[in-house]
Order: structure tokens, then sequence, then C-alpha cells
């Protein structure tokens, strides 16, 4: 099926090109230099072109909104490809995109014209799309600046002065006015030097150490690091490096801190760790290897960052992710909107061009000099304490599972239990998304303990009340209801790892308890429990092994497109009944990529020896 649609996909990818201009569709671009990655920013814009308004200041891709309403989204997919536009131009690139760039800008920034982008308001989405529009006008001014009148410039920055009299949600959009007032700054124009230290500090509030930010005052450790917290700050440091070289200093070391831990959520082909929310942000995941790049920070040899940026971009090329026109679509490794936010729409998915910012860079920058080097030996295990995150991979890197606790985002964008609250994500079998409480098919509980107390409505793990993370294992406390405690212990053994729950409940209950969503093969009958064993099931690469508690193997069949990776998922599970008072269960769960090595794996499960969990010889 997966492969059919990315036939398809490739199809029409074909045709758009012949259309529209490009040589090729991007799915046939090989990504292996600065030529060809120039070439995927022109690919990706081609087919935007038939979209865009008389005024060229809106681009209406389709008709799903979000909370700020049409008029905003259709001016965010006028902005969200500039972040691949402008360092194309700032590189000297070719393009024929320059003339509606500069008349989408002249025309959205005009109040007196029909399609003024609007007045600013607090927490406004205006505020997110400014900065790729500012940094067009210091970094490619050429293009974005030089071209526009006196007047026009007037207009322009008045516009992006709003910024300055309006509140910014606060997490990462504390850099949106930073990076809009940088950019003021550089082209000579007004700013707000007030605004600029303001956003400086309260950026730095959010630092928690070892390189790692938590976007905002929640507990949110995931992909808005790398590519805004990380990618933003190593901007203003490329910019600002003369102006202010303390900070500058200061962001590309911890930057560089943070290239040491981050490089553990790739495998060796590029794929990126599915985890929190704007999964639909796709390539954006690979954002912040680009800016290490743009800052001149070689926090690992330039060909191991030119290598995990590259294969991570070929890797996503490979997938189905656009629409038959090809569009960006909204969803993850395919199209999908049950995983989506409230804030995502038709031009969301363009903030993935965030990953061209070294294209600014000239093609004798060590950077793009560099041999490509494959994925470094980083060891097999990494424990993230800032993040609560343990990770582990397989020997060939081909898998990465990262088991976490005690994240939450503070803010219920949408199925944020799923996208945090797990026990386990991995590379491969991606995540699953709920698209009812009741039942278990509709609830798609993998990585999750899910109980009931009799209604059939099942609740997971959400908030943790408290949690703590070790070298061996992370342990979490949670509350499902007021009246039933569970703490949690995982454990990483790979390709195993093992979860022990303390359960103390006041009601009778129901649980199951799900392994990873495993690929469903077409046209493949699924068994009532997928293996042979009377203590565990197992499904492809994907298993749960019953170690103790009173529990029963079976196959949870869910609905199709719950998962983020694979459009048809089984489940592996584990159900039982407990009556009121204390229980323990205790489960090992495998993950691999592999079939032959997953069956090696079944096998020799884990087992308690000497104080500790391992894997047997022999596997």
């Amino acid at each position: 099926m997966e492969t059919r649609l990315l036939n398809i996909s490739m199809v029409w990818m074909l045709c758009t090109a012949l259309v529209y201009g490009a040589d090729l569709p991007i799915t046939a671009n090989p990504l292996k230099t600065r030529a060809d990655v120039q070439e995927a920013v022109r690919q990706l814009c081609a087919p935007l072109k038939p979209h865009y308004s008389e005024g060229k200041a809106q681009v209406h891709l389709g008709d799903t909104c979000t909370n700020y309403g049409e008029r905003r989204c259709e001016m965010e997919a006028f902005a969200r490809p500039f972040w691949g536009l402008m360092p194309l131009a700032a590189g000297g690139g070719e393009s024929d995109f320059w003339s509606i760039c500069r008349e989408g800008l002249r025309n959205g920034t005009n109040p007196n014209h029909p399609e003024y982008w609007g007045t600013l308001t607090d927490v406004d989405q205006l505020a997110v799309e400014m900065p790729a529009m500012a940094l067009a006008l210091a970094l490619a001014p050429e293009q974005f600046w030089t071209p526009f009148s006196d007047a026009e410039r007037e207009q322009i920055v008045v516009w992006l002065d709003q910024i300055n009299h309006h509140q910014v949600a606060d997490n990462n959009w504390h850099a949106f006015p930073l990076l809009v007032n940088a950019s003021l700054k550089k082209v000579g124009m007004p700013y707000s030097a007030e605004i600029l230290e303001a956003s400086l500090q309260r950026l730095d509030d959010f630092y928690l150490g070892d390189g790692w930010y938590s976007d905002g005052t929640g507990r949110r450790m995931d992909y808005y690091v790398p590519f805004a917290m990380h990618f933003y700050s190593l901007v203003y440091a490329a910019m600002m490096r003369d102006e202010d070289p303390v900070r500058a200093a200061l962001f590309c070391e911890r930057a560089a801190l943070f290239a040491k831990e981050f490089q553990h959520w790739f495998t060796a082909d590029g794929a990126a760790l599915p985890f929190g929310r704007s999964q639909t942000y796709r390539f954006a995941q690979g954002a912040f290897w680009g800016a290490l790049a743009f800052a001149d920070v070689e926090a690992l040899p330039w060909g191991e960052i030119k290598g995990l940026y590259l294969r991570h971009l070929r890797q996503w090329f490979r997938q189905p992710i656009f629409t038959s026109d090809g569009l960006l679509s909204i969803g993850y490794a395919y199209p999908n909107l049950l995983m989506s936010e409230f804030y995502n729409g038709p031009g969301s998915p363009y903030w993935a061009m965030k990953t061209f910012l070294p294209l600014a860079l000239p093609a004798d920058h060590p950077f793009w000099a560099a041999e490509e080097l494959p994925f470094p030996n980083i060891g097999k295990t990494s424990v993230q304490k800032p993040a609560l995150i343990s990770i582990a991979r397989s020997a060939n890197n081909d898998h990465v599972v990262a088991l976490t606790s005690g994240q939450w985002c503070g803010l219920d964008f949408g199925h944020i239990a799923e996208k945090y609250s797990k026990f386990a994500y991995s590379t491969h079998f991606g995540f699953s998304i709920s698209r009812e409480a009741t039942g278990l098919v509709k609830g798609a509980y993998d990585s999750m303990l899910a109980l009931s107390d009799g209604d059939d409505i099942w609740r997971v793990r959400r908030k943790c009340e408290s949690v703590e993370i070790a070298d061996k294992s992370i342990v979490s406390v949670w509350k499902p209801w007021a009246d039933v405690e569970i703490t949690t212990e995982l454990i990483q053994c790979y390709p195993w790892h093992i979860r022990i729950h303390t359960i103390k409940t006041d009601r009778p209950l129901e649980t199951a308890e799900g392994a990873f969503a495993a690929p469903r093969d077409a046209g493949v009958a699924v068994p009532e429990n997928g293996s042979n064993r009377t203590d565990g099931a197992r499904y492809g690469g994907s298993g749960i092994l019953n170690l103790s508690g009173a529990r029963e193997p079976a196959i949870i069949v869910p609905f199709p497109n719950t998962n983020l990776i694979h459009p048809r998922t089984v489940i592996p599970t584990l159900t039982g009944h407990l009556e009121p008072g204390e229980h323990r269960f205790v489960c090992a769960v495998l993950g691999e990529v592999s079939a032959e090595r997953a069956e090696t794996a079944w096998a020799n499960p884990p087992c308690f020896q000497d104080g500790r969990w391992i894997v047997p010889e022999g596997r």
C-alpha cells in the first residue's frame, strides 16, 4: 500500500514538474550536493504558483482551517516558503519567485490594498510569519530590500514594527520579535532595542542545561528545542556576532552541547524520532543541522553534520507526503488530518523549509565542501536527563527507541497524551493517535497502559505527578483517577524494554497494555494473539510478553490512519482485570525493524539476573 502511494505521488510530481517548469520531481532528486538542495527548493515551490492570489499576498492551498482563520492561513502559506526562498536568494541561487514574493510583500503590508495582511493583535499568528520575511530583507537584500522604493520600505517596516507593541506566546515565540528587530537593525531601519533585549532574556529563562531548553514554562522538550529555540538562536548568533559577541558565543556553545545529544534521535538512513507536537513540519526535524552550518558551529565534524542533514532530507522525500498536485500535505509519513493540531493549516507544513537555511552559505563553506560521512559511531544508549528521555538503538543504527516520562505540553493542542505521554516512541513504528476514548480498536493504545472502570471509556497516562530519571530507568507516578495511583518504571534493554507498574486502586479496573503498532501486511490474516505463546502476543517486529500479573495476550487491529507512519497497524496487547487493592504488572516489550531479528529476539526474552535486566546470549 505504501509503495503504491509513493508511486502515485511520484507520477503526480512528474506531471507537476512538466507543467510548472521543474526538471524532475523532488522524489527523483539525489539530494547530494548544494545544487541538488537548491533545486529542491524550486521543486517544492513550483506547485504553489497556481494558488497565489491576484495581488500575490495570499496563497490558497486548501479548504481546511485553523484557530486563526482563513485569512491568516493564506498569509501563512505565502510567508512560510520564504524560509527556503530567502536562503536560496542569499546564496546566489536562481528562482522565478523573486518578483512574486516582492509583489506579495508590497501588497500584504499596504493598508490600502485589498490583500493587506491586517493589524496585529496579542498572540497573533501574523507574528509567527514575520521573521522569515524580515530575515529576507537582511540576508538577501538584492532581491528583497534594494528593489523597493523608500516609501515601500517604510511601509514594510511599519507593518513589521507591530510586533513590538503586542504580546507573544510565552515560549519560542519570543524569538519572533528578536529576529524581526535584529533584521531591521541590519538594514539600517528603526528597531526596538528594548524588545530585542527582553526577548533574549526571556528565551534564556527557558534554558535547562546540557544544551536543552524547554519550549516555554511547561515540560516540552521536543522538536521545538532544535527547530525553534536553537534554530533561532543560531540565526541570531550568525547575524549579530559582531554586535553581540558574548551572547552569540553562548548560543553556539549551547548548540554544540545539544548536537551531541540530538544526533541520537536519528537512524543511519536519516529517519528522526516522531515525538511531540507539530510533526507535520516533517523535515524541519533536521533544520538544526543546517543552522549549525549557518552559524559556523562545527559541533561534529562537518562531514558528519552534512551526512545527518542530507540523509534526513533524502529519507523524507522517499515518503508519500505530497498531495496529487505536488503540495506538501498535512500529516506525517502520509497525508493525515487526524494527527494534526488546531494550528495546522494547508500552508503550515511549509515551515519545513527552514531546513534550507545553509543555502545562504557559499559553495566553498566547509559544510558544503566536506565529503558526506556515514552515520557516526555514537554508542547504543543515551540518557538525556533534562529531556526526561532514555534512548537506545539497534546495532546497525536502523532503529531508535526512546523511553520517556514526565513531559507535558501544558496546552491542549490536540492528542497531547499520545504525543508526549506514551511509554515508548520509535523511528520505525511511529506512534498512534486515538480516534475516540471508547473501545480499544478506536483508542489505538500502542505503548500505553489503558484503563477502564467498566464503561469502555479508557484512560491513559497524561500528566505525571512526579518523575525521576536515572542512568538505568525512568520512574513516574500518575493518576488516571483520583483514587487510582500508578508507579511506572521503564528500563531499556534493546531490542526490548521493560515496564513495571505498581497499581493502587480503590475501584475495579479493566486494563489493556499495548506494544508498538506494527505495520499490517496487506492481505494477510491477523492471528488472534499473534504468537504460539500463551504469555505474550507478537505481530511482525512488535511483541509484548507478560512477566508478572494475571493478563491475557490479544491482538488489537485499530482503525486505519491512526498511526503517523503506517496507515494500517496491529497492536500486540495484554489485557486483564483488577479488583480494588494493590497489584504489580511486569512486561517486556519487543521492537525490531527486521522480522528475522524479531523472531530471534522473541525466542530469547530478557530476564532478571544479578539485580538487572539482561537479554540472554543467542540473539
